[in-house]
């Protein structure tokens, strides 16, 4: 007796499934995930007091400390990414989303605005300036502008590094903060680790 054929794979009628999207597409997600984090920083800085009423003198002083040296913080990140444009100009464009968010950052805790981002493609002057750390293009960080690795690589590595300490940071400082200065705090930790994640990333 002749065996019969074997059945008919079944078909979805649906079609296969749609493969995941890694590399690029990932990126954008977590860079659209910092900045609604962002957002909401941003928005906890414009309304916020740094202590709530009823402190006394001393809590308000402590409050305003922890609020300028956030915004101080954030302001050496941006002299740091900077720095590292200054010295790789091919990583600006990857990096512009990440230093404007820092940046942003600075302006949500009180600091001043930060400068816009150096061009991509920095005067013979400049380079020369960022190179030594005391010419008359030198950054206003020279000593960091100085210390970029020659790598891209490593200068990622050292971005990563630099913007998870400073995340590591604003957990331990949120913990003695008052209210809204604590969850801002806790927002722009969250958004530093996100940086920190993608940097590791672009370094592989």
């Amino acid at each position: 007796m002749p065996l019969a054929p074997p059945p008919a794979p079944h078909r979805s009628p649906f079609g296969p499934p749609p493969q995941a999207r890694s590399g690029p597409h990932r990126r954008t997600v977590l860079l659209s995930a910092a900045g609604v984090v962002t957002g909401a920083a941003l928005a906890t800085g414009c309304t916020d007091d740094s202590a709530p009423a009823g402190s006394t003198p001393q809590e308000r002083s402590a409050a305003d400390r922890t609020r300028a040296r956030a915004a101080q913080d954030s302001a050496d990140l941006v002299a740091r990414y900077d720095a590292v444009v200054a010295a790789h100009p091919p990583l600006g464009a990857r990096l512009a989303p990440l230093r404007a968010e820092v940046a942003r950052h600075a302006t949500a805790f009180g600091g001043a605005h930060a400068s816009p981002a150096p061009s991509k493609t920095p005067s013979k002057t400049a380079a020369t300036g960022s190179a030594t750390g005391n010419g008359a293009g030198s950054t206003a960080k020279p000593r960091q502008a100085s210390q970029v690795p020659a790598s891209e690589k490593d200068a990622l590595t050292m971005l990563a590094s630099a913007e998870r300490t400073l995340a590591d940071r604003r957990v331990t400082q949120l913990l003695d903060a008052p209210g809204e200065l604590a969850r801002l705090l806790a927002s722009v930790a969250a958004a530093g680790a996100a940086h920190a994640y993608l940097l590791a990333e672009d370094d592989k």
